[in-house]
């Protein structure tokens, strides 16, 4: 005797629908402009700050990219080839550009340690000028995309790229500054240093919730000892195993589970009453919006005293 169970969500009533693409479309165009403009600064001004900021605001905007099109596919109603819709396509998108921004930080901290051994000369004027119009779009973005950040990994992702972006052009305006006033060079590497440690910091304390996601773990917020004896306690209810819970995506957590009730039971009725208050309580205590309980009776098989509480065993290949 099985049972299944779930509540519908509009996953998009909180970051926008329509306006939101148009918002980050239009941090996409602003964006490489924006990169194309640092960039030719950056060489002509001989600053590898400017252009590592060049280089991050590039990846920004292709961030944003993928943000907008992981949103359209995660609209996708679900199908016979992915039976629990498209909203995945959104941690995937996350996934992706956190992995950009790590290999983006690596590789300002190269470029940053071959410039103390290299050093050239800076303008300063042109680094400030540059950095400050480059502060201002960074703002502009993260201002679109704020609201939408709070309820989409996704989003999220592409708006630390701003944030961080936006670190990174304060310390270029600095180093400008520096330069200008005390003809500091060696402040340039030292600051696309500091950018890239943000930006790793930044980028490995995020990606550990993607990849959560993604491998299908227990969402980090559930207590699972503290949802077993809820379980258990729950009236007719002898003991539960097999129980697997796992994050659909960030909004959506779903739970399956065989539950065992006494061999004196009635058989249909007892069943649904059982399935009717684990559902409730496992949706207003734990936030599960989507469960799947098996009803066994205490000399099944699989009901034994052994029987692993928490997932199941799975046989060794080969």
């Amino acid at each position: 005797m099985s049972g299944h169970h779930h509540h519908h969500h509009d996953h998009f009533d909180g970051d926008g629908g329509s306006s939101g693409d148009r918002r980050v479309l239009w941090a996409v165009g602003i964006n490489v402009l924006l990169t194309v403009a640092q960039a030719i600064g950056g060489i002509f001004a001989g600053s590898l700050s400017l252009v590592a900021d060049a280089l991050h605001n590039f990846s920004d905007a292709a961030s944003l990219g993928i943000a907008y099109i992981a949103r359209r596919i995660a609209r996708r109603p679900s199908d016979e080839t992915m039976t629990f819709g498209y909203v995945r396509a959104e941690v995937v998108a996350a996934l992706i550009n956190y992995t950009t921004l790590i290999i983006v930080g690596i590789f300002l901290a190269y470029e940053a340690i071959l410039r103390f051994f290299e050093p050239e000369p800076v303008d300063g004027w042109l680094v400030v000028i540059i950095a400050g119009v480059a502060l201002a779009v960074d703002i502009g973005t993260a201002v679109m995309t704020y609201a939408m950040s709070k309820s989409s990994m996704n989003i999220r992702a592409a708006f630390l790229h701003n944030v961080a972006d936006a670190m990174a052009s304060v310390g270029v305006i600095v180093a400008g500054i520096l330069i200008l006033v005390f003809d500091w060079t060696i402040v340039d590497p030292i600051i696309t240093l500091a950018i890239s440690g943000y930006i790793l910091w930044m980028a490995f304390s995020e990606i550990g919730a993607a990849i959560r996601i993604l491998m299908l773990g227990t969402p980090p917020d559930l207590d699972m000892p503290k949802l077993v004896a809820a379980l258990c306690a729950v009236r007719g209810v002898q003991n539960v195993h097999h129980l697997h819970v796992w994050s659909i995506d960030e909004r959506a957590c779903a739970l399956e589970a065989h539950v065992v009730l006494p061999e004196e039971a009635d058989d249909q009725a007892a069943g649904e009453a059982v399935k009717k208050r684990i559902r409730s309580l496992v949706g207003e205590s734990f936030g599960i919006t989507h469960s799947t309980l098996e009803i066994e009776r205490a000399s099944a098989p699989c009901a034994g005293d052994d029987a692993q509480v928490i997932g199941h065993r799975i046989a060794p290949q080969g």
